[in-house]
């Protein structure tokens, strides 16, 4: 039996704890995002697991047990939050995660054309209550381009099935991107605009301070639906692009966002920063929110405008190993190559991947690419059925014990614990 009594015990774990202080106050207060050296974070690492093990072994038994359980408590908090970086967890994102499923005349109507219209057949409560409610940390937004107001204040379709087309929505009559799936046919939506979808996340965010890096994977949509039965759309050219990033400016401060620039630092490119760096740790990133781009050829080429290594730029491009702005790449199919996405974790990039898609897996109550996806080591598994559509089945997607965050099942370091990942 230990028989040291607690004054005794307490100036030896302060003493740990002051060993432990410098590193752990460099990597709290030290160079910003991207400008810190090499290995700093993972030096204060090794100490506090370390320190980590002794204070379990010393909570074990004994009269003095609480103590270390309480400094175990510390510890493990500074680990999980200071250590862990953010691509080496996982969560989970939303699919469209603004749409509202149209109405059923609209849906029998249209598969009348097309019988894909039935993977229309989902619904998302708003933002708010899918961070909160759902745990949800990526969301997916579709964006089209109305530089002069009132393209989509219309919807053509309800014409079909005799209702009013006029949506009597004085947000849609003003400039700026729109948030809808298919322009004048299924645009039900929580949030109306980009704009009015990002104050949504803004102020959640800012009733929830601290809370893990929120990812908005953007689509960038400009196909004409239906041609020429609808309006036509607006291209988004490299002057929209910019008008995008300015309508997130709008919102959020450049404080409050992880920029491809904070990441990329002094180094040459990106892609060097994160296979040499790594990510910023979760502590690092917490409160904040990053902006991803859906599109790639074209689109991608058009947003970095020149801007390769995307100086300047808010949205990180899906790209491909080897070119200076990779580090997020888009795997929509986690069954296609079995060994892509571990393979992408283990080097360093982040990966979004897509635990089902048009109702396909719901109808059949198939989980089968949403555990390839989960197994994948993607950081964001999206889903559009984060609570289940009974309608179809009990299908649906989450972590274990409901988490908000894992452990990364193929990157996570020995030492990082579900149960301490910051909410």
């Amino acid at each position: 039996m230990w028989k040291t009594p607690p004054r005794t015990l307490l100036p030896i774990a302060c003493l740990l704890l002051v060993a432990l202080a410098p590193a752990g106050e460099a990597a709290a207060k030290g160079p910003p995002v991207g400008h810190r050296p090499p290995g700093l974070t993972r030096a204060y690492c090794h100490q506090a697991v370390f320190l980590q093990g002794v204070f379990e072994n010393l909570a074990e038994n004994g009269p003095s047990a609480w103590i270390f359980r309480f400094l175990l408590r510390f510890v493990n908090t500074a680990i999980d939050e200071s250590c862990v970086r953010m691509n080496e967890v996982q969560t989970i994102g939303s699919h469209n995660s603004y749409h509202i499923e149209p109405v059923q005349e609209l849906i029998d109507l249209f598969v009348g054309f097309d019988p894909d219209a039935i993977y229309w057949q989902y619904t998302h409560p708003p933002l708010g209550m899918q961070f909160g409610q759902q745990g949800i940390r990526q969301i997916e937004l579709d964006v089209f381009a109305d530089p002069e107001g009132g393209l989509y204040s219309t919807r053509i379709a309800l014409s079909l099935i005799g209702q009013p087309i006029e949506s009597g929505e004085l947000e849609l009559e003003l400039p700026g991107f729109k948030v809808l799936h298919v322009q004048h046919a299924d645009f039900d939506t929580t949030c109306l605009t980009f704009v009015s979808c990002l104050i949504d996340v803004r102020d959640w965010s800012d009733a929830n301070p601290g809370h893990a890096p929120i990812a908005i994977l953007i689509e960038a949509k400009d196909e004409n639906f239906f041609v020429p039965l609808l309006p036509p759309v607006v291209p988004i050219d490299a002057a929209l692009f910019r008008d995008l990033d300015d309508e997130i400016r709008s919102v959020f401060s450049d404080e409050r966002i992880l920029l491809p620039d904070d990441v990329r630092g002094d180094h040459a490119t990106l892609e060097e920063a994160i296979l040499e760096d790594g990510w910023p740790t979760l502590a690092e990133a917490r409160g904040k929110v990053l902006f991803l781009l859906d599109n790639g050829g074209a689109k991608r080429d058009t947003y970095r405008d020149g801007a390769l290594s995307l100086e300047g730029r808010i949205l990180f491009t899906s790209s491909f190993p080897g070119e200076p702005d990779a580090a997020f790449v888009k795997v929509n199919d986690p069954l296609g190559d079995p060994t892509l996405i571990p393979d992408l974790v283990s080097a360093g990039y982040v990966v979004r991947t897509r635990a089902d898609g048009d109702t396909v897996q719901s109808r059949n109550d198939d989980p089968t690419q949403r555990d390839a996806a989960l197994a994948s080591g993607a950081q964001w598994v999206s889903t559009d059925y984060a609570e289940p559509d009974l309608r179809w089945s009990d299908y649906h997607v989450d972590l274990p014990g409901n988490a908000v965050l894992r452990c990364n099942p193929i990157n996570a370091p020995s030492f990082c614990r579900d149960g301490g990942l910051l909410p």
